[in-house]
């Protein structure tokens, strides 16, 4: 089982890398969403301030690494490089499912380097929502938190994945109840994370209920497990390779999940999914995300180094930076202030939805 799980943690590596896995006609949708350009912004970009809190721990800017990778060798060097990365800049970073560690004492390396590496950063565990439905419980849970003395655990979710996945598991009966149960008995905070496919209004506010301290939104638009899936599956081996391409580009696209989670929710969101850019995490804080998580650009880098790395995060910076330079927004608290345009297919999906546009085009100036 851990030989086979470690394979497959192989097979993403290389598919993430090589093949052209992201999303064909989805998109994230924060194309859709304008800042409007002050002229006068009335600050000094020197002096704006990128510090920001999650959950009790203070980051130097409101950026975290996303979860990738583990359960590997080839994933040693990715982990190290991105850890090393992020304890320089004073950011975070999620770990790829320990699954793989919980079967194998030997993988645990793979993401042990991660704390090694970054002894102050903020580290969040992962372990699959589908595992607490077939015998993972409490103790796992722990164990993935101990491995690398985590701040956090995400436990993901990945219907979409499991459907396609040759060796995917489909029942997901019982979760909420899990969920629950793992956020009562760990006393770090349980963060629910989507890995493509996003959480829409009702899932968050039944995640909230069960006691979830966070939710990673982790939508569509990005990199595309059904594409993934779609490359690991051989074509003969019946309807899996069929439906990777079928629901290459399902989802709700990130910013439309971000907007309908932030107003269902009042605890912590992070945005994933397809996140690019500086510009791209600005739009998601000023809609309500308190971090953006980047990962398929930072995955390209930490097979470079940590010198790459630490250079590609340090761009996203700067251009986020900027961004508040332009809009007028001297701290990460103002930006959710500062008045946001939502056109197109995100304007209407959220209309049709019911949910409010006049909150983000009045806001204050």
């Amino acid at each position: 089982m851990a030989e086979e799980t470690g394979k497959r943690k192989v097979d993403h590596i290389r598919i993430c890398l090589d093949e052209k896995a992201q999303a064909k006609k989805a998109t994230t949708g924060f194309e859709d969403l304008q800042f409007i350009h002050r002229a006068l912004p009335e600050i000094d970009k020197a002096q704006i301030d990128l510090q920001t809190t999650f959950l009790g721990k203070k980051f130097n800017a409101p950026l975290i690494v996303g979860a990738m990778t583990g359960g590997a060798e080839e994933a040693t060097k990715i982990n190290s490089s991105i850890a090393e990365a992020v304890e320089n800049l004073g950011l975070g970073m999620g770990l790829g499912s320990q699954r793989a560690a919980v079967e194998s004492k030997s993988l645990e390396k793979t993401y042990r380097v991660a704390r090694e590496k970054a002894p102050h950063a903020f580290l969040i565990a992962n372990i699959g929502g589908v595992q607490l439905v077939h015998g993972y419980g409490i103790q796992e849970v722990r164990k993935t938190i101990e491995m690398i003395d985590a701040d956090a655990v995400a436990i993901h979710l990945n219907a979409l994945q499991e459907i396609i996945q040759p060796e995917g598991q489909t029942n997901f009966k019982g979760m909420v109840a899990k969920i629950a149960e793992i956020a009562g008995a760990i006393d770090q905070p349980v963060i629910v994370k989507e890995t493509g496919a996003g959480i829409c209004a009702e899932d968050a506010k039944v995640l909230e209920d069960a006691g979830v301290k966070a939710i990673d939104v982790g939508g569509a638009g990005g990199t595309s497990f059904a594409a993934v899936e779609y490359y690991r599956a051989n074509p003969n081996c019946g309807v899996q390779h069929s439906l990777g391409n079928t629901f290459w580009d399902w989802g709700i696209p990130t910013a439309i999940s971000l907007i309908e989670t932030a107003q269902s929710v009042k605890i912590p969101l992070i945005a994933a999914g397809g996140i690019r850019s500086g510009t791209d995490i600005a739009k998601a804080l000023a809609v309500g995300a308190s971090l953006g998580s980047i990962v398929q650009p930072i995955l390209q880098t930490a097979i470079e180094g940590t010198k790459a790395t630490e250079q590609k995060l340090q761009d996203l910076i700067e251009e986020l930076r900027s961004i508040m330079f332009l809009t007028g927004a001297q701290t990460v608290t103002d930006l959710p202030k500062k008045p946001v345009v939502i056109i197109g297919k995100t304007a209407q999906w959220l209309t049709a939805r019911g949910l409010s546009l006049q909150k983000y085009a009045k806001q204050g100036a």
